[in-house]
Parts: structure tokens; C-alpha cells; sequence
């Protein structure tokens, strides 16, 4: 059983940064699927961003050009950094581990705990 410890949360003003890690236990981490996902209070979880294992990325139209994820296969972790942060990007952020080579990515997916990010305006 893979445990995905998320750390960088807090608070922050609109229009700032922020930098999201997460570390991955097991093995094989760069042969799997990483990605972010946030869930804003009374709403439902929402997909964030993707990296696949040959480092390919997707975004959904909300966060892109703003969030960049990115992964160090050395460290076992996976990176959420977070610019031009909106009130709306006000949520708990979790990490999440897909599924390994190619086809839907989140097929089978193991959770983090979350981490709080509160955007102020």
C-alpha cells in the first residue's frame, strides 16, 4: 500500500505562489501516473494537474498556464507549483497516484490527505 505525504500548504494573498510537495513511498514511482487533484468546500473533488512517467503534463483550462507540476523520480516526489493564485483555487489539495504506462490515468487511484490552501483576496 503506497502513502503519499503532501506538505507546502497555507495561506496566502491573490496573485501569489505557493509550492505543493508530495512524497511517494514504494517502488517504481516513476513508472506511475502522479497528479493533483483539490476539493473546494461543498463541491466536488476536481482534477488539477498530471505527469505521466515519461513527464508528459495536463491541465484543465482553470489552471493552466498558472499551476506547472513536475516530479523528481530520485526523490520519489511529485511538485504542484502554484502562481497567480485566485480566491477560487481556495481548496484542500490532495496527491494522487494513477495508473502505470499508457491508457486512463487514474483508473486505480491511492490518496494523499490533503493539505489545506486558502487563497485570500
Amino acid at each position: 500500500q503506497v502513502q503519499l505525504a503532501e506538505s507546502g500548504g497555507g495561506s496566502v494573498q491573490a496573485g501569489g505562489s505557493l509550492r505543493l510537495s508530495c512524497v511517494a513511498s514504494g517502488r517504481a514511482f516513476s513508472t506511475y501516473t502522479m497528479g493533483w487533484f483539490r476539493q473546494a468546500p461543498g463541491k466536488e473533488r476536481e482534477f488539477v494537474a498530471r505527469i505521466n512517467w515519461s513527464g508528459a503534463t495536463y491541465y484543465p483550462d482553470t489552471v493552466k498556464g498558472r499551476f506547472t507540476i513536475s516530479r523528481d523520480n530520485a526523490k520519489n516526489t511529485v511538485y504542484l507549483q502554484m502562481n497567480s493564485l485566485k480566491s477560487d483555487d481556495t481548496a484542500v489539495y490532495y496527491c494522487a497516484r494513477g495508473n502505470t504506462g499508457v491508457g486512463a490515468p487514474f483508473i486505480s487511484v491511492s490518496w494523499g490527505q490533503g493539505t489545506q490552501v486558502t487563497v485570500s483576496s
